[in-house]
């Protein structure tokens, strides 16, 4: 099994309509008809979302989205409205809530890699290959490949697994010309991200976007718009490059804390069972929040108050 812990009752708002609750962000359709996304503190691992939040981490994930799509303007299109907090809503919900244009989103997660870990590694130690890629002999967990690679993953369920599908899958999907888009996009964006945070002392390992298409764009040419959140901790693998080493797993500025805990005998949890994982002590989530907190501050340059 694997979901919630304990799912939340959406907060109701005069004017919103409630449409999805997500890992971390909850979705609304306002009465003009856009989304109104709102980044909760919710945490998850191993396909459960935890009954323990990281405080501030939907602001933060929230304002360093805000700090990519302007850096990313000139390259592609987003689907950020505003930031206005809809008349009604919560406090809480300052610094967390965007309001976004209602896009066509494709089925697919758009994934970029420019060095081996996770996922792409497993695979690569069976078959040598990253979704169907060939790469060369004798790489490492953390070793950096010869060019970064688009490998698309099909979009999963609250508690289920993203699956990594080949480039040719997404083609038969959603037709050649538009992947091809896809890809092309896709490198581009992680290609600016990865070396900007190459400057501030951190690698992007690797990362995941969402895009849609504009329903208002000329149909003959499909617009892309870049949806969802952008090279946060949570969609993104961040190292300190003073720290880097392949051939071991990497310090990385993300929820790593959460996992390692979970998988420890310290925590009684079998993540490979059926029982819901326990609450995460203190200590563990104010480390987590601190990781959230430093990337933001390293990456943008600015304290987070």
């Amino acid at each position: 099994m694997s979901g919630f812990v304990e799912k939340p009752e959406p907060v109701q708002v005069p004017g919103l309509v409630h449409i999805h609750t997500g890992k971390v962000r909850d979705l609304y359709r306002n009465a003009s008809g856009n989304l109104v996304m709102v980044a909760s503190d919710r945490t998850s691992a191993y396909d459960w979302v935890l009954p323990s939040e990281i405080p501030d981490k939907g602001r933060i994930l929230t304002q360093l989205s805000l700090w990519w799509f302007e850096l990313l303007a000139d390259l592609v299109p987003n689907h950020v409205l505003s930031t206005e907090v809809p008349a009604g809503a919560p406090d809480d919900w300052q610094g967390r809530t965007l309001v976004c244009r209602s896009l066509e989103m494709l089925p697919v997660e758009c994934v970029a890699r420019g060095y081996l870990t996770g996922s792409g590694l497993v695979e690569y130690a069976r078959d040598r290959t990253v979704c169907g890629l060939a790469l060369p002999e004798g790489l490492v967990d953390g070793s950096e490949l010869p060019a970064p690679i688009f490998t698309p993953a099909t979009k999963a369920e609250v508690g289920e697994h993203d699956e990594n599908v080949p480039y040719e899958e997404v083609a038969r999907r959603i037709g050649p010309d538009l992947a091809a888009q896809l890809r092309q996009m896709t490198l581009a964006v992680y290609s600016r991200a990865r070396d900007i945070a190459r400057s501030r002392g951190i690698i992007l390992a690797d990362t995941k976007f969402e895009f849609g298409l504009d329903p208002d764009a000329d149909k003959e040419e499909p617009r892309l718009v870049l949806g969802d959140e952008v090279l946060t901790p949570d969609s993104s693998r961040f190292w300190p490059a003073d720290s880097w080493e392949p051939g071991r797993s990497q310090l990385s500025f993300d929820k790593q804390f959460v996992r390692d805990w979970l998988s420890s005998p310290e925590s009684g949890w079998d993540h490979r069972g059926e029982l819901p994982p326990p609450p995460l002590p203190d200590e563990i989530v104010e480390r987590s929040r601190a990781k959230y907190i430093e990337a933001y501050e390293r990456l943008t340059g600015l304290p987070w108050s």
